[in-house]
């Protein structure tokens, strides 16, 4: 048996060790895909979102009905919430500003006629209870044309196609906004969402697609940095308890030995 103040020590580093990884594991992403149009037929939005968290839809909106409508469980959990009446209100509003820019959009290269239609990806990433990531990737005509990492504002320009999309990473209003919309509010829903789904999601397998950002980075290698000392520590630890344990019982078991020698020897002594 380990010596209980040893053995309580351990066992103590062990759970720790434990929470911190099922903590660092514990990763989820929320994405708001939106569809915006200059122009549209009698009967058909001009203005489509789709959201969803770890891939699995869960809202829907659309400029025809102007009502934002749960899908699934997961959608319906979260209907009573503020941050639910806050993300209806928000959506309208960005799908306003984003067709405001359309009109000097030109559509992409590879449309032969019609105006440009925008698609928005708004994501927003959360591991350990904070914001891992953030950003905003805008398609033209179906086709990824910037990228917008909202964690550290920088813009990647992927294939504008000369449409004249590349021009707003010199937008330092508009790049603000976007930051706040991604970082400040996504990030805000998706904490109180979560509050609501913990029981209902499993972690993701693999890192949802978000620009990675110094700072996500920088936070992993610390944390990778405290865990592989720590186990480390603890393998030493039970390496030298278990070491010490050995050579008391070794200590014990000569004693009795000699001990039991040395009685024997005394009982065959004719002169006791």
């Amino acid at each position: 048996m380990l010596p209980t103040s040893h053995a309580t020590r351990l066992l103590l580093l062990i759970l720790q060790l434990i929470k911190l990884d099922k903590t660092l594991g514990n990763a989820h992403s929320l994405c708001l895909d939106l569809t915006i149009k200059s122009q549209s037929r009698p009967g058909q939005p001009w203005c489509e979102v789709q959201g969803s968290v770890d891939t699995k839809p869960f809202l829907h909106y659309d400029t025809d009905s102007n009502e934002v409508k749960p899908l699934g469980l997961l959608g319906k959990e979260v209907t009573a919430t503020k941050a639910w009446t806050e993300l209806s209100q928000t959506l309208a509003e960005v799908g306003q500003e984003l067709r405001m820019m359309l009109p000097v959009l030109k559509p992409h290269k590879n449309k032969t006629r019609g105006p440009p239609t925008l698609q928005a990806e708004l994501c927003c990433r959360r591991e350990a209870e904070r914001c891992t990531g953030a950003s905003w990737q805008f398609s033209v005509d179906r086709h990824t044309a910037l990228l917008l990492d909202a964690m550290n504002m920088k813009w990647t320009v992927i294939s504008p196609g000369d449409t004249g999309i590349e021009e707003w990473e010199n937008d330092q209003v508009l790049a603000e906004y976007f930051r706040k919309t991604s970082v400040g509010d996504c990030n805000h829903w998706f904490q109180e969402f979560l509050e609501h789904w913990e029981e209902r999601l499993e972690p993701e397998p693999t890192a949802p697609t978000l620009l990675s950002s110094d700072n996500e980075q920088s936070t992993d290698l610390q944390l990778m940095a405290w865990v592989i000392p720590s186990i480390f520590v603890s393998l030493v630890l039970i390496g030298i308890t278990i070491r010490n344990h050995r050579r008391s019982r070794t200590t014990q078991d000569s004693e009795r030995s000699r001990n039991h020698v040395h009685r024997g020897v005394q009982s065959q002594d004719p002169l006791t």
